[in-house]
């Protein structure tokens, strides 16, 4: 099974209301193990970057300014995410600023059926608790001692290794619910045990002859006294 954990960086929160996309990084997933393969792009938004995103992520107008605009990309990423799930934190908000991007170069969004929002499923698994990234991070005993400023691809590397623990761990075979593939596959491999024909115990006439020897030795067996 594969899937796609990403993270984004933004000029603010609205796309409608023209904030865009700088960043982009992704992880592959490979039956939830992370297989070493990436996507990581930054981008020149065409627009100016307000202090106080630029104080989250650190990109500022200077270093984005040679950076390529989105569409360059496009393919290269699209080829990368393939047709595969995609998990993002509060992905709502990343789907929103990735398919404004697709939208406004004229390419197909991506489906939110693809979209698994790994927010919710904290809030779902541990309801009262801090959702934040790092808080889960911290529950889980991830190390985030890297995290300074939010990066798109070192926060999807974290991310990652969350949404293995939410899940239920790297011993994902047990989450039955969770992945009805791998048992299935388990269930196809058992080998069918051999059917063996009964065998007989009874004693032979020589061992009865000699039990009815040892017992007549017995003295005042208690099998032969009768009831007080």
């Amino acid at each position: 099974m594969r899937e796609i954990v990403f993270d984004t960086e933004t000029t603010g929160f609205k796309f409608s209301e023209g904030d865009r996309l700088v960043e982009i990084g992704c992880v592959e997933l490979v039956n939830r193990v992370e297989t070493g393969a990436t996507f990581h792009a930054y981008f020149n938004p065409g627009r100016s970057m307000p202090k106080e995103a630029e104080a989250v992520h650190g990109l500022s107008d200077a270093f984005l300014s040679d950076k390529p605009a989105f569409h360059t990309a496009i393919d290269d990423l699209l080829a990368f995410i393939g047709d595969s799930p995609l998990i993002a934190h509060n992905a709502g908000f990343d789907f929103g600023f990735l398919n404004g991007e697709l939208g406004a170069c004229g390419r197909d969004a991506i489906c939110l059926s693809r979209m698994v929002d790994t927010l919710a499923i904290a809030r779902s698994r541990h309801p009262g608790a801090k959702h934040t990234l790092d808080a889960l991070c911290v529950r889980f005993g991830i190390d985030r001692s890297r995290r300074v400023l939010h990066g798109a691809l070192l926060d999807a590397q974290l991310l990652a290794q969350v949404y293995v623990e939410l899940m239920g761990g790297r011993q994902i075979g047990f989450g039955l619910d969770a992945t009805p593939t791998l048992i299935a596959e388990v269930v196809d491999d058992v080998v069918p045990s051999r059917v063996r024909p009964p065998r007989r115990f009874s004693a032979s006439e020589a061992e009865l002859a000699v039990h009815a020897a040892f017992v007549g030795t017995l003295k005042d067996p208690l099998w032969g006294q009768s009831p007080t």
